[in-house]
């Protein structure tokens, strides 16, 4: 159990952290309103886009830290919680904080999924299925290209 930090604060957004601290980590300057991404950042955030699968280096990440969105450096995933699926993308069994994400029916291309959306900017961040590992049964199946990774060392 790492040790516990309760408010984490980016500029005026502020999040609750529960189980885990990231006051070791330097996610202090956030992104200006997507600044700096790559065109097929913003097709996954803000288009509701898909990555191959396989494609992110964050797929096999196996380092201690946080996983930040890429448009704000918003917190949303740690790698505690992070674990091999298979399916070709990032999964975690959970959120960093409950109110770290919001999901959202998404019956898009026919399917009954629930989208998962940073409660920060509302950028689209993957999907969350109920086939994940116990203790939670959820696996967040999440686009590398929508997230940063911030190392426990830095």
């Amino acid at each position: 159990m790492l040790e516990c930090w309760p408010l984490h604060c980016l500029g005026t957004h502020c999040l609750e952290i529960v189980n885990c601290s990231v006051a070791t980590y330097n996610v202090s300057v956030p992104n200006q309103s997507g600044q700096d991404l790559t065109a097929a950042q913003r097709q996954i955030l803000y288009e509701q886009g898909t990555e191959p699968p396989f494609s992110s280096s964050l797929n096999d990440a196996k380092q201690a830290g946080v996983y930040v969105t890429a448009d704000t450096n918003w917190p949303v995933f740690h790698s505690d919680d992070k674990f091999d699926s298979g399916s070709g993308w990032p999964s975690f069994t959970k959120p960093i904080n409950p109110q770290a994400v919001v999901l959202k029916p998404d019956n898009s291309h026919g399917l009954g999924r629930t989208e998962v959306v940073s409660a920060d900017s509302g950028a689209h961040l993957g999907h969350v299925f109920a086939d994940g590992p116990e203790p939670t049964g959820q696996r967040y199946c999440i686009n590398g290209l929508a997230l940063k990774f911030i190392s426990q060392e830095e």
